[in-house]
């Protein structure tokens, strides 16, 4: 398994899978160290979970290094996701306690209350996008809640995974209850079929999400799936076009546009097309794409080049069937797998820009004559992951976010952002389940009914 540079074509390194005797022998440790870890108490844990945070804040350079390097992601953008694993792992630490408190309620009897106790050992299947992030807001509150973690990490970010085993063990926490297992996507089901893995969580693809959800409910494991987006981003009449332009670019450019709730579809009411459309492009011009480890690079490339390919082929297919390249849409000269910010324009429901996730950075924008009509297309989409809706009336913006928009998440006058204090995850083809805040821990555990006669 090899980690290739995407800015260079290099490789950086070559890894052996985990052989099978091994994986066994991890899971049996893990499930070992669980049924300790699980009796110890929140303050007991949280003493190396603060200390992971700490150690993320020392290592922040070289974390932010090493995922210019295996993915692409500018250094500027890999110091905030690795402040934001900081931050994620001191709310779990701050707030567990209070999230695993036993809730009481009356009910007749001496006592009756729900406790909540730790499942075991959980699976977490994760992209490359944001290596780290996506590893700690599972990590987090799985281990306070006393589980063990098992990773299996997209292959093209190994040397991300292998840091993050480095640190947890350097947190203080026995070393394999969290542990990353080097495997492609075809041996994950050796490890779902352990009796002793109790559940999984997919961050990644529709057909990924739905074949592990096949696999899990045939041994009756519990999943929690994040899987793609195409996230609608309505721009009213009324809308403040200068900030509705600033939050929708930022949107569509960060990570690359390589991220499930990146804005991708842009429905503006016809009043206001030209002006957004103008000062959306505009926005988009103005990035610096290049190597990620310069900083003042804001776009670096994508993370594979299979993956620019097939962005490109739907822009391509989205021009012959009738969109408008306003910006954009050509391959660089030269290695990596670069991509410009790109704007269509003209774009209608069928067009595949419009249908299938654009997992880069291509805006699709799309007219239409009235609310209703924006808010009917926006929800013509198997995605249900985020959405935002821009509006000077938010009284309005926030009913329409409230009660109308299908989505997991629907932001009013921002861009749809994770937050470890919400919960987050989506309906539809983007899954279900839900991670961070209370409700994200508390998924993985048993919520126990307690009765004293």
């Amino acid at each position: 398994m090899q980690s290739i540079n995407p800015a260079t074509d290099e490789i950086i390194a070559t890894y052996d899978e985990t052989p099978p005797h091994a994986v066994q022998e991890q899971i049996a440790t893990a499930d070992l160290l669980q049924r300790a870890w699980a009796q110890t108490t929140v303050a007991e844990r949280r003493l190396p979970m603060r200390r992971l945070a700490e150690i993320l804040e020392g290592r922040r350079e070289e974390l932010a290094v090493l995922m210019a390097t295996e993915m692409g992601k500018p250094v500027a953008e890999g110091r905030a996701e690795v402040d934001k694993c900081a931050w994620v792992s001191r709310y779990y630490a701050d707030e567990a306690q209070q999230i695993l408190a036993d809730e009481h309620i009356e009910a007749g009897r001496r006592a009756s209350y729900v406790a909540y106790r730790p499942l075991g050992v959980v699976l977490a299947i994760m992209p490359w996008n944001f290596p780290l992030w996506q590893v700690f807001r599972f990590l987090a509150p799985a281990l306070m809640a006393g589980n063990a973690g098992l990773l299996k990490h997209s292959s093209n970010v190994t040397g991300c995974a292998l840091a993050i085993d480095e640190m947890v063990v350097e947190a203080g926490f026995p070393d394999g209850l969290f542990r990353s297992l080097i495997l492609p996507s075809d041996r994950v089901d050796e490890v779902l079929a352990h009796p002793a893995v109790r559940a999984a969580t997919l961050t990644g693809s529709d057909a990924a999400g739905r074949s592990v959800a096949a696999k899990s409910g045939a041994l009756l494991k519990k999943t929690v799936l994040e899987l793609g987006g195409s996230d609608p981003y309505l721009i009213l009449a009324d809308a403040d076009l200068d900030l509705a332009a600033e939050a929708c670019s930022t949107a569509r450019l960060v990570n690359g546009g390589q991220s499930c709730i990146a804005a991708k579809r842009f429905i503006v009411h016809e009043d206001v097309l030209d002006a957004f459309t103008e000062k959306l492009i505009a926005a988009m011009a103005s990035r610096t794409m290049g190597n990620p480890l310069d900083e003042s690079v804001t776009i670096g490339p994508q993370a594979r080049k299979d993956l620019r390919d097939e962005l490109h082929s739907q822009v391509l297919r989205s021009v012959e069937a009738g969109a408008h390249l306003a910006l954009g849409g050509r391959i660089p000269h030269g290695p990596g797998a670069f991509y410009p910010p790109t704007v269509l324009t003209g774009v209608t429901p069928q067009m595949p820009v419009f249908r299938e996730e654009t997992f880069g950075p291509v805006a699709a924008i799309t007219s239409v004559a009235s609310e209703g009509e924006a808010v009917r297309l926006a929800n013509d989409s198997s995605f249900g992951l985020g959405a935002a809706v821009f509006t000077r009336d938010t009284e309005r913006g926030e009913q329409i976010a409230r009660d109308q928009l299908e989505a997991g998440a629907c932001f009013v006058n921002a861009s749809v952002a994770s937050d470890p204090r919400l919960p987050f995850g989506g309906i539809k083809g983007s899954g279900y389940g839900r991670e961070l805040s209370h409700i994200g821990m508390r998924e993985f555990l048993n919520v126990k009914t307690v009765v004293v006669a």
